[in-house]
């Protein structure tokens, strides 16, 4: 992890500009997903449940994926100061424990009058598979920002 974490103004954001976030999926993952949403869906939680599913096994959350992008685009492109004004999304295939999936985040369009940039949002598992691909509409950051990085909280599981 870097000590600071920083953006990019509108002015400094170019089109086809790229930024990357790369995670592996861990049952913890899913599970501190499940308790912070209240998606207790047996196809996440349940192995006896979800063998016997479309997937053959439990499978991630897809706003876990959604929350990838979330957190490049809050984090690395535009960054720190950036403003979600809208998410379109298609779920592709399952990501499922132990897939490495890296959300990946363009820049399409920019809106000078608004301050508005379209972004591409894709996530790709390890073999290259599209698993959530989608646009997102921001509001950029007009100035720099820069500040310390702050740790991913740490949370214990307790129970199931």
């Amino acid at each position: 992890m870097t000590d600071t974490i920083h953006n990019f103004t509108f002015d400094e954001l170019t089109i086809g500009q790229v930024a990357t976030m790369t995670r592996t999926l861990n049952k913890e993952d899913i599970a501190v997903f499940a308790a912070a949403s209240w998606d207790t869906n047996p196809a996440h939680l349940d192995e006896e449940y979800a063998k016997d599913t479309l997937f053959g096994g439990v499978i991630a959350h897809g706003m876990w994926s959604a929350g990838l992008i979330s957190a490049a685009i809050g984090t690395q492109l535009p960054g720190v100061g950036t403003i979600y004004l809208g998410q379109d999304l298609q779920f592709r295939r399952p990501v499922k424990i132990g897939d490495t999936v890296t959300a990946q985040i363009t820049v399409l369009e920019k809106d000078d009058s608004k301050k508005r940039v379209v972004l591409e949002t894709l996530v790709m598992n390890q073999n290259g598979e599209k698993v959530v691909v989608g646009k997102a509409t921001v509001l950029a950051p007009a100035q720099k920002i820069e500040r310390p990085a702050l740790p991913v909280p740490q949370v214990q599981i307790v129970g199931k």
